[in-house]
């Protein structure tokens, strides 16, 4: 078996805008390198990387799957991220191992959205990114202005590393600028650089020479000594500011019809940073990094894939020392002991078995009893726990209930399980409403889960939108009496109670005692406060809790024989219903605290489209290139927000939501939630 060392070792993610290529890019770029002999086409559900039955149905990645390749004495590990922003999480999880991304897009002349979020969140985390712009023999291409583009927006971090050689619109061959040479098509053969390129090359050349000078004082001291770098010493110069991520290199190709992915293997091995050169991992709450290296195991758990049969698969990469097979390990989180039974290197749905991985690669481990995505594994001797996955929170949730009756169980039961799938997603019961509400990034992402709930645990379940807790409030202070009598031989029941109703605005709800001279006996009085709290559960409009209601007992009657707790909580119950109807009962909704995170550009969008809402503005404020609008609206106007400011914005805005306070409805909608609540009742 060949043994990878960090210095062999690259762990890539490919990443970017869903549809630009980078299934189609890892598929050419396994064929180059012999790791397949027939190359696999996305929109005929064959890609190594897209084999779960949504993703094959859809024409989508859906889920962050490896496939590793060699060239030589290397080992790359490539990491495919669905591009679709439902699927957020998968793009952390990937970039939290991953030593370096290449961002996938189109040589349109402009930045996908796709492409601009992936750039910043890893300019943000400083993350070594590069760029590959696919699809340069395409009518209407233009690879200089896309390079343009992305100068515009990320100024001298951009650049160019390779320059495409076409014939019309055929890609012929490329241009290695880090080399100074040129290749015709797939890199068989050196040719001459176009006369039409060298103007080109030899800025861009200039370009990478001075960038390659600020790696270090010594390149530096030749650089402006007059001496001119070497190619060898340009490529250390970038690789150096690669690696940390003060530069995004920018390079070309064609990743179908037919296949070119231009010198990107070669960059992959000679600018890219090996594991040890990585970020590391951080733990103790963020405050210490453990870098890629020798010593006792220690490995982190970053995806896992649920088959009802086989079980969990778990991709995981080493940090620390080696993982052996059959090897006793130990799970910091669950603080439980595993063994690694099954240890394989995957590509796609295909494993390899391995008897060892060594620090900064990654791999794969079947049959564990306990762990789950995010878990830490370490030698039993030298424990170690990795901070969690930073997943996003999730922006929207709906109701997901069975189709079938008496399934429900296993609905939620299939659901927990997908959740070592996604991470992102949450599950979680709302206990005023009484659904189970399935929590998410949007619509898409919580409408996959519920085909895979189908595909592979055989329960169908639906998804509506949630049902607001509404309240229910007074405007106006009543006194009603309720009297509970009933005489049917023997003893009878009496319990008479007057009782003060009022709005409260200091809590939920009061309960005040002003019996004077015994009228009620002391040890009923605690059945009339034991009525009301039971009563406030469902309101007189619509049946929603009562909030903000002081009742105070001032007066009432008992009877020696017939008077019991009983009776004067069913007397209660009485004064209550009659004295609320009278006490001009109001519908109440929640209002939620909202921050939008927009460009500038879309700022007048999302103002006027909370008013809309039923919202009002509280403010702007200006961060990182970007305004935050703070504002507030009925939770009942945001059931879907996530997906319209995905809309308006093209998936460039994010907000958060918090819950502020109760507000009166209007009337006119309170009808219509009144008579909607009825008609469900009658249901």
């Amino acid at each position: 078996m060949t043994v990878y060392r960090q210095d062999k070792i690259r762990n890539v993610a490919l990443i970017g805008h869903s549809g630009e290529g980078k299934t189609s890019l890892l598929e050419a770029l396994l064929f180059k390198t012999k790791s397949l002999d027939r190359l696999g086409k996305v929109d005929d559900g064959t890609s190594v990387s897209d084999y779960d039955q949504e993703e094959v149905a859809r024409k989508i990645s859906i889920s962050l799957t490896c496939a590793y390749t060699t060239v030589g004495e290397y080992k790359i590990n490539f990491l495919d991220v669905p591009g679709f922003f439902d699927f957020e999480g998968e793009l952390i999880a990937a970039l939290t191992v991953a030593d370096a991304a290449i961002v996938v897009t189109t040589a349109t002349g402009t930045i996908s959205v796709g492409a601009e979020k992936a750039l910043d969140y890893c300019i943000s985390e400083k993350i070594p990114v590069a760029i590959f712009v696919n699809g340069i023999n395409k009518e209407n291409s233009d690879y200089k202005k896309t390079i343009e583009s992305f100068k515009e927006r990320y100024s001298n971090k951009i650049v160019p590393i390779e320059l495409p050689i076409l014939n019309g619109f055929k890609s012929v061959g490329f241009v290695n600028i880090l080399e100074g040479k040129a290749y015709s098509s797939l890199g068989a053969n050196e040719i001459a650089i176009p006369a039409s390129l060298e103007n080109d090359v030899k800025l861009y050349t200039e370009s990478l020479a001075e960038i390659a000078a600020e790696a270090s004082e010594e390149l530096m001291d030749k650089f402006f000594g007059g001496d001119a770098l070497t190619p060898d010493e340009i490529i250390t110069g970038v690789a150096t500011r690669f690696a940390a991520a003060e530069i995004i290199p920018i390079t070309a190709g064609v990743a179908v019809n037919p296949i070119e992915p231009g010198d990107l293997i070669k960059y992959i091995i000679g600018i890219f940073p090996d594991p040890s050169k990585g970020r590391g991992l951080k733990y103790d709450n963020g405050t210490k990094t453990l870098k890629c290296g020798d010593g006792k195991f220690a490995a982190q758990v970053f995806k896992s894939t649920v088959d009802p049969f086989v079980g969990k698969l778990l991709l995981f990469k080493v940090i620390r020392g080696k993982l052996t097979a059959g090897e006793l390990i130990y799970n910091s989180n669950r603080e439980e002991n595993e063994k690694a039974i099954s240890l394989t290197i995957v590509r796609g749905k295909k494993q390899d078995n391995v008897e060892a991985i060594y620090a900064g690669d990654i791999g794969a481990l079947a049959k564990l009893s306990y762990t789950s995505n995010g878990d830490t594994l370490c030698d039993p001797t030298a424990r170690i726990i990795f901070d969690p996955i930073k997943f996003p929170q999730p922006s929207i949730c709906l109701s997901v209930v069975a189709v079938e009756k008496g399934s429900e169980e296993k609905v939620i039961a299939g659901l927990a399980k997908l959740m070592d799938e996604d991470s992102s997603y949450k599950l979680e019961k709302n206990i005023e409403t009484n659904e189970m509400l399935l929590c998410g990034q949007g619509e898409t992402q919580l409408d996959v889960l519920c085909k895979k709930l189908k595909n592979k645990f055989k329960v169908t379940a639906t998804l509506n939108p949630p049902r607001i807790a509404y309240r229910e409030t007074i405007k106006k202070t009543v006194e009603q009496q309720g009297k509970h009598k009933k005489q049917s031989g023997g003893h009878g029941q009496y319990g008479d109670v007057h009782i003060r109703f009022e709005p409260y605005y200091d809590g939920e709800f009061e309960f005040q005692d002003e019996i004077v001279g015994g009228v009620v006996p002391k040890q009923y009085i605690p059945a009339v406060e034991k009525g009301l709290r039971e009563s406030i559960v469902h309101g007189v409009l619509a049946g929603y809790p009562v909030h903000g209601l002081k009742a105070t007992l001032f007066f009432g009657s008992y009877h020696d024989v017939d008077s019991n707790e009983l009776s004067f909580k069913m007397a209660t119950g009485i004064a209550y219903r009659d004295g609320l109807v009278k006490a001009n009962p109001v519908l109440l909704e929640p209002i939620m605290t909202i921050k939008v995170s927009v460009p500038d550009a879309y700022m007048g969008d999302i103002m006027g489209d909370l008013s809309k809402r039923r919202g009002r503005i509280l403010g702007t404020e200006s961060l990182e290139g970007k305004t935050i609008v703070t504002g507030e609206a009925p939770q009942s106007e945001l059931t879907k927000y996530a997906t319209d400011l995905r809309s308006m914005t093209q998936g460039r805005g994010k907000f958060t939501t918090t819950f502020s306070r109760y507000e009166e409805v209007p009337a006119l909608l309170s009808a219509k939630i009144i008579e909607a609540n009825k008609q469900n009742k009658d249901i």
